[in-house]
């Protein structure tokens, strides 16, 4: 076997472990999945009335300053209601202060100039985490925003949503058998045929999973050429500081870096020094 066909085998091996709950994998799941979406949205939310107008997955968006988040999954509804979902399978990606990132860039993105600040709709920031993080033994963890008056605390009720599902959560209701599909490795174990469909698709339909393994295959290359282009950056910077090299002969040994990339790394350089 050669060493293209060993890759092929260990992709088919890792498709067969692959779950909701692996951002990649649900993010192709849901692709224009409007059911499993309105499912999800539904369960979580606790409103059977929520419809699907639009998705979009792996999608970046950026503020003013031009820093930048991929939503793993970012829908919208039939009242213009944004909602992004997100998958963390690591607790440190769970943050507060993500979930608020997250949270500004979809209000950036929904405010066009021009729109009263009033008229602006709701957004939900949908974090599914594999483990418990907030360790409350919850299966949904809501966070809104209150005003203290005297003794008393108020919601303030500004629209902005941000709620942690607990994957780890197995109660006998729809969030824990919700929790149960997107922890499934095997599409015929789970509860919501709108999850197993597509999860069965790229798991066992030859078409599904040639996808799936193009999909893999693509991520790892990807992932190389970023390798890549890291280590020329910090050889551009090592040759930078060392300040022997014009950047002209500095782009001729690292070929992957435009003059203007570098010129853009000597400033940081300069600023560090």
């Amino acid at each position: 076997m050669n060493t293209t066909e060993q890759i092929h085998q260990e992709d088919l091996e890792r498709l067969k472990s692959l779950r909701y709950m692996d951002d990649d994998f649900m993010t192709v799941c849901l692709a224009d999945n409007f059911e499993g979406v309105e499912l999800i949205l539904q369960i979580v939310l606790g409103k059977k009335d929520i419809i699907i107008k639009s998705v979009r997955t792996q999608e970046s968006l950026k503020n003013l300053q031009g820093r930048s988040a991929t939503l793993d999954v970012h829908a919208v509804d039939s009242d213009n209601k944004e909602f992004d979902v997100e998958i963390q399978r690591e607790d440190a990606g769970a943050g507060a202060k993500r979930a608020r990132h997250n949270s500004s860039l979809l209000d950036a993105h929904i405010l066009k100039a021009g729109d009263d600040t009033e008229d602006i709709p709701d957004s939900y920031v949908i974090f599914i985490t594999e483990n418990d993080v907030m360790k409350g033994n919850q299966p949904i963890y809501p966070v809104e925003r209150y005003v203290t008056i005297g003794e008393n605390k108020v919601l303030i009720s500004d629209g902005s949503h941000i709620l942690y599902v607990n994957g780890k959560y197995r109660g006998n209701d729809e969030v824990g058998m919700l929790m149960h599909d997107f922890s499934c490795t095997n599409p015929d174990d789970m509860n919501y045929e709108a999850l197993a469909k597509k999860a069965r698709y790229f798991n066992q339909d030859e078409k599904g999973v040639a996808t799936m393994c193009k999909i893999m295959e693509d991520m790892r290359n990807e992932a190389a050429q970023k390798a890549e282009l890291k280590s020329a950056r910090e050889t551009a910077e090592r040759l930078i500081k060392k300040g022997k090299m014009t950047l002209e002969e500095i782009a001729e040994c690292v070929p992957l870096l435009s003059l203007d990339e570098l010129r853009e790394i000597e400033t940081r350089v300069l600023q560090l020094v």
